[in-house]
């Protein structure tokens, strides 16, 4: 089992360096690839703060380093990047890749309940597993300093990450999220496989839901969403979020930006302000 990473790929981008690895995953069970961006660093003991981004349903952690542009700011703010993949891969279960919205490239940031779906442990994979892993094989990296983004269903995993996790993150911000999934097809059809029928169990896994409890956020939580994605107004739904974000006082940026997608172009377009919004957290 390679408990060390293994590079597999290192490309220059705006003087710092994209860099992909593969390591054995104690907690899915599996080999897994993550990407790093690492930039410029002005000397050699410098540690630089990071930013996980958490993909969508389909995804790996390729699509967000090829598409989304968002190593020019990352290098001007010395931010590092962190991109996991967004399910296990090569368990073969029964029916993992039957559908696009479930199974592989489709971990929903969970841990599942349900014996079957045992090793999609996403959620610790991403809040437990990883940051361990980084800081003992990259010291360059302080994980001690982080913040997490993501796109869809990479949106809600970073947005419950979070809200659970407040101590461990020093900012959030999510690009078209599901943010109340117990109210959506997507949500409900994962949460049914994967955590059963207790709504109880739904819970600890819907935004909306746990900003009612966790609304002791320290910086204000940014979101864009684009106002011609198909997905707005029967998967996504970020009023139900604003509306719970409104009743405890909690801080949230909604941008409703007119005319866009739910696509990378529209990710690329707005990067940089979410960026930034880490990078000044992140400094503090």
């Amino acid at each position: 089992m390679e408990t060390k990473p293994t590079e597999i790929s290192s490309s220059k981008m705006f003087e710092g360096y994209n860099k992909r690895y593969k390591h054995f995953s104690p907690t899915l069970g599996c080999s897994m690839t993550f990407h790093v961006y690492f930039p410029p660093s002005p000397s050699p003991s410098h540690k630089f703060p990071v930013l996980y981004w958490l993909s969508g349903l389909t995804c790996s952690d390729e699509n967000f380093i090829i598409k989304s542009g968002a190593q020019r700011a990352a290098s001007a703010e010395g931010v590092a990047l962190i991109a996991p993949d967004t399910s296990p891969r090569g368990l073969n279960v029964e029916g993992e890749a039957d559908s696009w919205d479930f199974g592989v490239g489709a971990g929903f940031y969970l841990n599942a309940m349900q014996e079957k779906w045992k090793n999609w442990r996403m959620y610790d994979y991403v809040v437990k597993e990883l940051p361990k892993f980084l800081s003992e094989n990259f010291p360059q990296l302080d994980t001690s300093k982080a913040s997490i983004s993501g796109h869809s269903m990479g949106g809600h995993g970073a947005l419950t990450i979070y809200l659970k996790n407040v101590d461990k993150y020093k900012s959030v911000s999510a690009f078209a999220p599901i943010v109340n999934p117990m109210n959506c097809p997507w949500g409900q059809k994962a949460f049914t496989n994967y955590l059963g029928n207790e709504k109880a169990a739904w819970e600890e896994y819907d935004a909306t839901h746990l900003i009612s409890k966790f609304h002791n956020v320290s910086a204000t939580i940014l979101i864009d969403q684009g106002q011609d994605d198909k997905f707005l107004h029967d998967q996504l739904l970020p009023h139900k979020f604003e509306e719970a974000c409104r009743s405890v006082n909690a801080p949230l940026l909604l941008r409703l930006q007119p005319g866009y997608d739910h696509s990378y172009f529209f990710i690329s377009t707005f990067i940089d302000d979410h960026i930034r919004h880490h990078a000044q957290a992140l400094k503090l």
